[in-house]
This record gives structure tokens, C-alpha cells and sequence, in this order.
């Protein structure tokens, strides 16, 4: 069993806050242990919380599209998980506390996956990890030097779905991901 596999159990039995009490599941991670791109969003919600893997819903679908369109793959060479594991009712945003007592296990996912650039999806998962002042509408596609890691803030799909004015400019962000992963060789 991998180090990642063993956290991902310890996590399932995690009751440390009470997000625990009103979900059906733990949404761990998924995707390849030893990604050099992960993907971060801000919580689970219905469609992950019934299925156990982040972004399998509507907004997953539309991931999906967009990671297939530079070439990457949540099966392949992407790994995704969320600032906090459990759902927030009502698909609400996680509330800071929440977030706080979460985050250990994020940062014990990506220092077993040890990835060279780190992409923020949404708000709530840049303000948390690349800068508390991040705005998206105009921090979108630029990257962010953090303890050796790239990070990148971009729309949450959920986002794009709502306001689909802002799809050429997420994609534009993928794009940027693309090169970026070139220039690293990671693609």
C-alpha cells in the first residue's frame, strides 16, 4: 500500500470537524499518484459526495473537456482534490474553520505527490492556497511562484457553467497550463 493509500484511509475515518456529520462520504483525491499537475478545487458537491471522487458532476464533465483539450488526463497524468474533503450542506462555500482543519490533508496529498505546478479552481481554493487577496477575474492564467511549486488561479467550472462568458478566458488558462507543462516538460 503507498503512502498516498494509507493517508487516503486514515482521511476516511476523519470526524474532525462537522462537515463529516452531513455528508455520505469522504471525496479523498483521485488521479495519478505521481502527477506533476494537480488540481485543487474548494469542496465536494452532490454528485461527488454520492460517488466519492471530486468533480464527476456537471462542472467535472466540463474539467474534463478542458483538460482533454491540452492534453491531460485525471487517469493519466493529473491528479485533483479539494481544499476540503467532506461536503458543505447545500453546496455552500466551506466556512474558514473548515477550511483550516482540512488543509493538513491536502498538504500531506501534495507532499506525497510532490507536483511541480498546483491549479487552483476557483476562488476559495487561491485565496487559500496562493494568496488571501487572490481575485480571479484578474489574477486568472498567471502563475505564482510558492516553496518550489507553480501555482495557478483559474475559474471553477461550477463558475463557467453559471457565467459562460468566462469559458475563452478559462480556456486561455489551460492553454497557458499547456505551455507551461511544455516548458517543464511535463507534456
Amino acid at each position: 500500500m503507498s503512502v498516498l493509500e494509507e493517508l487516503k484511509k486514515e482521511c476516511l475515518d476523519c470526524t474532525a470537524c462537522p462537515l463529516r456529520k452531513g455528508a455520505r462520504q469522504v471525496v479523498f483525491g483521485v488521479g495519478n499518484e505521481n502527477a506533476r499537475i494537480m488540481f485543487v478545487g474548494e469542496g465536494p458537491g452532490e454528485q461527488e459526495d454520492i460517488q466519492g471522487e471530486p468533480f464527476v458532476g456537471k462542472s467535472g464533465q466540463l474539467l474534463d473537456k478542458y483538460l482533454e483539450l491540452v492534453g491531460l488526463s485525471r487517469k493519466e497524468n493529473i491528479y485533483i482534490a479539494n481544499i476540503v474533503k467532506c461536503r458543505p450542506e447545500g453546496n455552500r462555500d466551506p466556512k474558514e474553520e473548515e477550511q483550516d482543519v482540512c488543509i493538513g490533508w491536502l498538504r500531506r496529498q501534495a507532499r506525497e505527490i510532490k507536483p511541480d505546478i498546483i491549479v487552483c479552481l476557483g476562488r476559495i481554493a487561491a485565496q487559500k492556497l496562493i494568496s488571501p487577496d487572490f481575485r480571479v477575474t484578474s489574477q486568472h492564467g498567471k502563475f505564482f511562484e510558492k516553496g518550489g511549486i507553480l501555482f495557478m488561479g483559474t475559474f471553477h467550472p461550477s463558475a463557467l457553467l453559471r457565467y459562460e462568458t468566462n469559458k475563452p478566458l478559462a480556456l486561455s488558462d489551460f492553454q497557458a497550463l499547456r505551455e507551461k507543462a511544455k516548458a517543464l516538460g511535463i507534456l
